[in-house]
């Protein structure tokens, strides 16, 4: 009897044990890792979702992205930012965009794993996600009361969605089900899932439309710009300007192709109707408030003025000519009272503040010497683009433009440079930084392949506000040849050259150099951009067949 009931206990023993769930095995654990991962990253896509529509109730700078990308730019050396230019030119921006985005990924899917064991500490760590974002845009110099507003709301949203799917993930089948595989309910986690994508995917994409209507006043607002005919007009292109030699940049830059370098993530939308400018600082007799309409109604100039970036490499595309319309600099500053330090005035900084917080610093001296500084309106005919500068931009010839071409002013304060270091010059750059003696060859190109022969090779030359004296080539080392000159249109614009090269089989490297008016010709030392302006030869190497 005793063996029996043994036996039959055994019986019964084992077959409980066939009854008890199975625990997950390693396909189930490691189903269970993806999924939280993909918790994690759908956490993510919920947090800038709300917080791309809370934006557009504050404003579009106020995006975690955008803030955090503005303060990474801020506290970048320069450089790194000098390296993304040369290496991504007009795109360095959306690079920077797409590595937080990635880095964002990265982080959320450490989240959603850690929340399959430590909920608490997952959530925690999207708290700390939105508290950078809430940092950095009340560290951004353009700051306003509630642009923290959209990375708490975000970050809030990403804590709810984190807590629901790891719940889900930890929530485990009725007992009554024997089947193998990961101890939680999947209908409901996908469910859940795919809720929270929708919701994020439709909070994101009014968010990005409410954002994209926000700038439509201001877009209104240039539309209804009629620029008046200039009191003092520039005078007609001289017909020799342009060479027609195929592959040379065109004299004038259309508006679409002009460079554009500067550390706006979102380039500002602003209305011009209800757009001020503020004038004041030291020197100022009397503190000076313009409307656009103030600007329109003055005496206008228009000059062909050509603008080199600083981040322009030798050779390199950072550089344009355009006719530009404006009000003279320099009158507005007089009738304020300034007066140069030269003359006895007290201030010899004047910076130009962005509505974007940017601001860079020019010489007193230098925007009261005659040249034709402005207040810029229009590019080209046209009221001036939103990506550069609308409604109102600083041009002032012969400087750099981290040093003269403040976009999307907002105000003008006299001031020194003892007491105050702009942008760029806390990170590394020169107070001050006239444009050097540059020339480049644009045809032929690098590693080009031109038949034997006569070869036009053709470039442009600049060193505005002095102007270009000569311009001269040289191959494989050998005797300087002097190039033909196009017309000069004025001293502020570049010059196109070409020079006709008898073309031999073989390899050749061709080198430029130009002579300004002044008698400075271009060094064949080479030095980086850093910390006022690249300098060294331009050069191609081309085989000739």
């Amino acid at each position: 009897m005793t063996g029996v009931t043994g036996q039959q206990r055994s019986s019964t023993d084992g077959g409980r044990e066939s009854r008890r769930p199975r625990g997950p095995g390693r396909a189930g654990r490691v189903l269970r890792l993806l999924l939280g991962a993909l918790s994690g990253l759908l956490a993510a896509a919920a947090s800038l979702g709300v917080a791309e529509l809370v934006s557009a109730a504050v404003r579009p700078e106020a995006s975690p992205v955008v803030a955090v990308g503005g303060a990474v730019i801020d506290r970048t050396p320069a450089s790194v930012k000098d390296y993304a230019v040369r290496h991504f030119g007009t795109d360095d921006k959306l690079v920077l965009q797409l590595g937080i985005v990635a880095l964002l990924g990265l982080f959320a899917v450490l989240l959603g794993v850690t929340a399959l064991r430590f909920r608490r500490a997952g959530c925690a760590g999207v708290l700390v996600f939105g508290g950078v974002g809430a940092v950095a845009a009340w560290s951004r110099p353009e700051r306003q009361g509630l642009d923290v507003l959209p990375s708490v709301a975000g970050a809030l949203a990403g804590v709810a969605v984190l807590w629901v799917l790891s719940g889900r993930l930890a929530a485990a089948p009725p007992a009554a089900v024997p089947a193998p595989g990961p101890a939680f309910d999947r209908r409901r986690f996908v469910v859940a899932a795919t809720a929270t994508a929708a919701a994020s995917a439709a909070a994101g994409v009014l968010g990005r439309a409410l954002n994209a209507r926000s700038g439509a006043a201001a877009a209104a607002s240039r539309t209804a710009v009629v620029l008046p005919r200039p009191a003092s007009a520039a005078a007609p292109v001289p017909r020799g300007a342009h060479l027609a030699v195929p592959g040379v940049s065109p004299f004038l830059t259309p508006s679409g192709s002009f460079y554009r370098v500067d550390t706006a993530l979102v380039v500002p939308k602003v209305d011009a109707t209800t757009w001020r400018l503020r004038l004041h600082g030291l020197g100022v007799a009397r503190e000076l408030t313009y409307t656009y309409q103030d600007l329109l109604n003055r005496p206008l100039i228009e000059r062909d003025i050509t603008l080199t970036c600083v981040s322009n490499e030798v050779g390199g595309p950072y550089v344009g000519n355009a006719r530009w319309i404006g009000v003279r600099l320099a009158d507005l500053l007089r009738e304020a009272g300034v007066r140069a330090p030269s003359r006895g005035g007290p201030a010899d900084q004047l910076v130009a503040r962005s509505v974007d917080g940017m601001t860079i610093g020019s010489p007193v001296e230098t925007v009261l010497d005659g040249r034709d500084a402005m207040l810029a309106l229009g590019m080209n005919g046209r009221p001036l683009p939103f990506a550069h500068g609308f409604p109102v931009r600083v041009v002032i010839p012969g400087l750099y433009g981290y040093v003269s071409a403040c976009k999307w002013l907002s105000e003008l304060e006299l001031t020194t440079f003892d007491a105050f270091d702009a942008y760029w010059v806390r990170r590394s750059w020169s107070r001050q930084a006239p444009v050097k003696t540059e020339s480049r060859i644009d045809t032929p190109k690098p590693f080009a392949t031109p038949r034997a022969g006569r070869v036009a090779v053709a470039g442009v030359a600049w060193a505005q506000h002095r102007g270009i004296d000569r311009v001269e080539l040289r191959v494989d080392a050998g005797p300087w040849h002097t190039a033909r000159l196009a017309a000069e249109d004025t001293a502020d614009t570049w010059r196109q050259w070409v020079w006709t090269w008898d073309a031999t089989p073989g390899t050749h490297r061709i080198e430029v150099r130009a002579t300004d008016r002044d008698g400075h010709t271009q060094t064949d030392e080479r030095a980086g951009t850093v910390p006022d302006g690249a300098t060294g030869w331009h050069s191609v190497v081309v085989d000739v067949t």
